[in-house]
């Protein structure tokens, strides 16, 4: 048997691609599976976008780049962060990376000692925790209570935070829960940080996909974008999920190191896909807009026909397009709950438990398909419910 680094006890899995390759099994035996556990929207990506990569391969895009990114679309990036968030941003604080994980990865890698704290949502991205565990740092929980519409509580972060805290990560709108910070907790946020040894962590990867209000970021709070990583990307706003594209806005310092990571990893990011990547934020939106117009209709159907089911209560997401429903009244606890809806139902969810302990008593349904598949999924998850 091969030993195993130690470090590979720590390292932690998404669950939601187990789920998925479990659905797949069972559709290969004749089952049918309405799929709510992948967070992938369902739609193309625009025409404009593959038109520009189909191109980018035509006139020779398909060799080696630099390792932080092609020049022209850092520049682009630059352009597009100083616009939406009000921050001058140079080019050279731009990382290009195979989608935005690398970004946490990289970050958490460059930055995190044995023994520092890195506070972290919980429930939250599982990502978050495995990689701070990974690296030998202590992962914080903040815990995002249903109560709190899913928010951070100001004056538990307070209490949170220690001489050994050395990064805060935040993400709104939310994974898994749907929920998004205020403009007013990030600025309590930013309050609390600034000047003190901690970066903050961003990621910001449903910024496009939030469904009331404004979508605010602590990278444009006075002064904290010399103490930030922005973290975005492609896959979600654009339907870019399998072109791995994503990136990090971070002081110019820092982007060497994370440069630097990326040269010892994966050398650079695929330079066509780079090329589809400035088409994205240069060309129309119109195609951002019909989607979240879609999810946002898709949203209201599922928050409605789970509030309907017995046993199953569930808020209104305000971003992404997750709901974190409650099930704590079904009797079955969540893992038990996902399992019986797969195995019987036919229908793909996560248990709560899958984003952090603290996610116990919830289930994770993604409502990035199609409406009729939604209410399908709703009637099963009712008929597996009263079968109880």
């Amino acid at each position: 048997m091969i030993p195993f680094a130690e470090r590979m006890s720590r390292l932690g899995t998404e669950t939601a691609f187990e789920v998925l390759a479990k659905a797949r099994a069972l559709e290969a035996k004749g089952r049918t599976v309405i799929h709510l556990e992948i967070g992938e929207p369902d739609f193309d990506t625009p025409e404009n976008i593959r038109r520009a990569a189909k191109k980018a391969i035509d006139e020779g895009y398909t060799h080696y780049g630099p390792s932080a990114g092609q020049p022209a679309l850092r520049e682009t990036i630059a352009r597009e962060v100083s616009g939406a968030w009000g921050v001058e941003v140079n080019p050279d604080q731009v990382v290009v990376t195979p989608g935005a994980k690398p970004i946490m990865f990289f970050a958490i890698l460059a930055l995190i000692n044995p023994g520092d704290e890195v506070i972290y949502p919980n429930p939250g991205f599982p990502i978050y925790e495995s990689v701070i565990e990974f690296v030998g740092g202590k992962a914080v929980p903040i815990v995002l209570r249903e109560e709190n519409d899913f928010e951070m509580d100001i004056d538990e972060l307070r209490n949170l935070i220690t001489p050994q805290t050395r990064m805060l990560i935040i993400n709104s709108p939310e994974n898994p829960t749907g929920g998004v910070l205020s403009k007013e907790n990030l600025s309590a946020i930013a309050d609390m940080v600034r000047g003190k040894n901690i970066i903050v962590l961003t990621d910001d990867i449903y910024h496009r996909i939030i469904y009331e209000g404004e979508h605010h970021s602590i990278f444009s709070e006075p002064e904290m974008a010399s103490q930030t990583i922005l973290l975005n990307g492609y896959s979600k706003s654009y339907a870019m999920t399998g072109w791995r594209l994503g990136y990090g806005v971070m002081p110019a310092d820092l982007a060497q190191k994370i440069a630097q990571l990326q040269t010892n990893s994966n050398s650079c990011t695929c330079s066509f896909t780079q090329m589809a990547g400035i088409e994205a934020l240069r060309g129309p939106q119109d195609a951002v807009t019909k989607m979240v117009t879609e999810f946002r209709r898709r949203r209201d159907v599922i928050v409605e026909g789970l509030n309907a089911i017995d046993g199953i209560s569930c808020l209104k997401p305000r971003g992404a397009f997750y709901v974190f429903p409650n099930v704590t009244q079904t009797g079955l606890n969540c893992r038990q709950l996902a399992d019986r809806l797969l195995q019987e139902g036919g229908v793909a969810a996560l248990p709560g438990t899958s984003f952090g302990q603290h996610g116990d008593g919830y289930l994770r349904f993604s409502y990035a398909n199609s409406v009729a598949n939604i209410e399908e999924g709703l009637a099963r998850i009712r008929h597996t419910l009263e079968s109880l």
